[in-house]
């Protein structure tokens, strides 16, 4: 049976036949920037991913007043996002303190995204999405990481195995990555109370710093920020970070610029530069509330 894939980018046609609507219909809602576009050779060219997340954000909604948020992006820590916020000049301003934190701030309104990796039921983010009562959000990919321990350059630790009594740089309770770091004890059988641990680092970048300054071993951190810091690397699991966005903000300024941004070469470009990142699904919609 011949496998039929579906197009990276829809042609003004093709998402008119979507949207069931007239193409007229279609060039005035990219010339107002109501719909995801790129323009190529004078060509209009709608990425699919991101039409599918602006459809499940109520796209046909947009008109509605911006949404009444603080202008803030919540969540877990990632260099990727945190660099992607910056050069899309989205004018957000970001607090990261964990994908716990996060949740829980957006839920009571406080910012109009959170980005989360939490592992549940054998699946990333939707359970805590659903769970966390926030209403009128979804779930949107933002990039697969890779994720393991990061090392001194002169340590001989080789498996998770190996790290009772060294050092360990822990992240700070309720971020996503001390949960993840707990369920792989759990499945290797180690106890928690059993590790050496320093204080916690309150970002993903503070903790690999912490290794590299000699302040511990061992912590369990992104490829992408090892190799960045010069630290051995072995890794552990690949893990899917995602971001909860409200309906309404989606279509503010900010996060369309964020996401059109994300939808350029520049921005595979450095996922490719940083290393341990794949962002092929990114703007796919997980879920949707």
């Amino acid at each position: 049976m011949t496998e039929i894939t579906q197009p990276e980018y829809l042609t003004v046609r093709e998402l008119a036949d979507l949207l069931r609507i007239k193409e007229r219909k279609v060039y005035d809602l990219a010339g107002s920037g109501q719909v995801p576009c790129s323009k190529v050779t004078g060509k209009l060219l709608f990425p699919a991913r991101e039409v599918r997340a602006w459809i499940a954000a109520g796209a046909l909604d947009a008109g509605a007043p911006p949404s009444v948020r603080p202008a803030v992006f919540l969540g877990s820590h990632d260099p990727l996002l945190d660099w992607a916020l910056r050069q899309a000049q989205t004018a957000l301003a970001t607090y990261f303190d964990g994908s716990g934190d996060g949740l829980t701030r957006f839920a009571a309104g406080e910012g109009v995204a959170t980005g989360l990796h939490l592992f549940e039921d054998g699946a990333w983010n939707v359970a805590a999405a659903q769970r966390s009562g926030a209403q009128n959000a979804v779930l949107i990919g933002f990039a697969k990481r890779t994720r393991g321990l990061a090392l001194s350059p002169d340590s001989s630790v080789q498996r998770l195995a190996d790290i009772p009594g060294r050092r360990i740089v822990p992240r700070q309770g309720g971020s996503g990555t001390e949960s993840v770091f707990d369920h792989l004890l759990s499945e290797a059988g180690l106890e928690r109370g059993a590790l050496d641990l320093a204080p916690p680092a309150l970002s993903e970048s503070d903790a690999v710093t912490a290794v590299q300054q000699g302040a511990a071993e061992v912590t369990f951190g992104l490829g992408a920020l090892a190799a960045a810091h010069g630290l051995r690397f072995v890794p552990l699991i690949e893990e899917r970070f995602d971001l909860l966005i409200d309906r309404k903000a989606y279509f503010d300024p900010g996060l369309q610029r964020f996401f059109a941004f994300c939808r350029g070469q520049d921005f595979r470009d450095h996922a490719d530069r940083l290393g341990g990142y794949d962002v092929s699904e990114t703007g796919a919609v997980r879920w949707n509330g």
